[in-house]
């Protein structure tokens, strides 16, 4: 049994280090290109489908829980990307601005979830720990994608008056 946790933890940890790595790579590509409303409003909804995995009772946790993972996401994890997220116009085209500082606020959230995820293991399962930072990372992606949307409509406003 101790053994089939310890892989479970590892490989909870892995995911942590390969999705925060492949967030790092998309937005750093991302701005390379111009952007759109669809890439930035497809990323939740694209999320969305993920909130199937509580159909299986072994991710199932009280929605007081959920709810206080939602909120940390909003409210502590949305707000230093919020921050780092910056629109830029080129050649009639709006970018997403690069941010050095971005990198280091994506490796500060997967070391703070790392830590926090040791912590909550020790009180619930993996699955519902998995759940619960799901729910935590949509609550952090849902703030800054329609922060962002917000920027680039006002960009995009702004230049067609001009």
């Amino acid at each position: 049994m101790a053994g089939s946790l310890f892989s479970m933890h590892g490989l909870s940890i892995l995911a942590t280090i390969l999705g925060g790595s492949a967030v790092i790579f998309l937005r750093l590509r991302a701005t390379n290109k111009p952007t759109n409303m669809k890439k930035i409003i497809m990323p939740p909804i694209g999320m969305v489908s993920g909130f199937l995995m509580f159909v299986v009772p072994e991710f199932r946790v009280p929605l007081t829980w959920a709810l206080v993972s939602f909120l940390v996401g909003a409210i502590l994890f949305s707000y230093p990307l919020i921050l780092t997220s910056r629109f830029e116009q080129k050649n009639e085209q709006i970018y997403l601005r690069r941010s050095n500082m971005f990198i280091f606020v994506i490796v500060g959230l997967l070391v703070l979830r790392v830590i926090l995820h040791d912590v909550l293991e020790q009180y619930i399962t993996v699955p519902q720990s998995a759940g619960l930072f799901f729910i935590l990372a949509f609550g952090m992606l849902l703030p800054w994608r329609v922060a962002m949307l917000m920027q680039y409509r006002k960009l995009q406003h702004a230049n067609v008056r001009v």
